[in-house]
């Protein structure tokens, strides 16, 4: 018999909230505003925010920075049962993380049309190969991460120079 779980969208909803803190601490420092965090059992294990300019690292993107950040307090590599909680659709880099380090669960805020691999560039997450499956979800408060990002393009767009 098939075990069929139950989700509690207002825990997405309470979740997604702190990720976008965490995305509005990023746009605070001039990083494209995305924000991740990781949840097991109820509790934030991993946060993050995009930092690949000021950290002079192309892989500091939010679901790696909240990973890392997890895997180095939970000291280890594999984070099963967890769901990460992530502004914007992971890219193909981040989906490839997320798999290896057997999280459970993705649960998104706004589609990626660009480098999206949960539904806007195909669906990497149900790729056979994979040795790992993965639930996704997404739109969870979506019209406010896609509001940060208009915003942060807007205003960087108007800026003089």
């Amino acid at each position: 018999m098939k075990k069929i779980q139950i989700i509690d969208r207002s825990h997405d909803q309470r979740f997604m909230t702190l990720a976008l803190e965490q995305a509005r601490l990023g746009g605070e420092r001039g990083e494209v505003p995305v924000g991740a965090v990781l949840v097991q059992e109820g509790e934030v294990i991993g946060r993050g925010f995009n930092c690949p300019i000021g950290s002079h690292d192309p892989s500091a993107h939010a679901e790696m920075v909240a990973i890392r950040d997890a895997a180095r307090q939970l000291e280890n590599y594999r984070l099963p049962g967890s769901t990460l909680y992530v502004t914007l659709e992971p890219c193909s880099m981040c989906a490839g993380l997320i798999v290896h380090s057997r999280i459970a669960r993705v649960v998104y805020g706004t589609t990626e049309p660009k480098a999206g691999v949960a539904v806007s560039q195909g669906d990497f997450f149900s790729q056979g190969f994979l040795n790992h499956r993965v639930l996704v979800e997404g739109g969870v408060l979506a019209e406010a991460c896609s509001e940060l990002l208009r915003e942060f393009f807007r205003q960087r767009r108007e800026r003089p120079g």
